[in-house]
């Protein structure tokens, strides 16, 4: 995709989504952390309705550690992986307490040395609750990007490293709530709505008849 075309997409996506944000509730950097921890997997619906209930009794890591693992299971039950996620949440929450002073870090590093915190959950924490620049690439961020052309690659970490080539350093966070919302809204996995997309005139995957193959195959 030419830098012209790419310009096109990112000014096409901040019109299309001029309010996008985080679609997980949460009032602090730790009640942020433990849901995308919970969100692995899982919608960040179901993840808000869960929380909504954790949060109640155990919105820091001081209170969190008063349960057992069996008991924090019983709550995050329906988020999926929940026996690893508990433990990875008990574990996060002591080292937050014993390593950082009771407060979530505020760098990438440091984040991705907390138990069930990887590349992606460590940029949405530093982006979203300290304003840091960092593109967090879950499934639809990784599906648009190489859909559009934005930016190419086999893994979220190549296409992070794309977008972070392709959009200027300022809209990183934005952008990655953009993505989301177009993957979410229109540019589903199994049936992107293409016909009503108004980028499919700069897409790379709507302009190789992708599309097109797909629905003939199903008929």
């Amino acid at each position: 995709m030419k830098k012209t075309e790419k310009q096109a997409v990112l000014f096409e996506l901040a019109n299309l989504y001029p309010n996008a944000k985080p679609a997980l509730h949460y009032s602090t950097p730790y009640e942020l952390l433990i849901a995308v921890i919970l969100s692995a997997q899982c919608t960040d619906e179901r993840v808000n309705i869960v929380t909504k209930t954790l949060f109640e009794k155990y919105s820091t890591p001081q209170a969190m550690i008063t349960l057992t693992q069996k008991e924090l299971e019983k709550y995050i039950f329906s988020c999926g992986f929940y026996r690893m996620k508990a433990e990875h949440i008990l574990s996060a929450s002591k080292d937050i307490i014993e390593k950082f002073d009771g407060s979530v870090p505020d760098n990438i590093e440091d984040l991705m040395s907390l138990a069930g915190v990887g590349k992606k959950t460590a940029n949405v924490v530093y982006s979203v609750a300290f304003g840091g620049a960092a593109i967090a690439v879950d499934t639809h961020v990784f599906r648009v990007s190489n859909r559009l052309g934005l930016a190419k690659g086999k893994t979220p970490l190549e296409v992070e490293a794309g977008l972070c080539k392709s959009i200027p350093k300022e809209d990183w966070s934005k952008a990655h709530h953009w993505l989301i919302y177009h993957g979410r809204r229109v540019c589903h996995s199994q049936k992107p709505d293409c016909e009503h997309c108004t980028l499919s005139q700069i897409c790379e995957y709507f302009k190789s008849g992708k599309n097109v193959k797909k629905k003939s195959k199903t008929k």
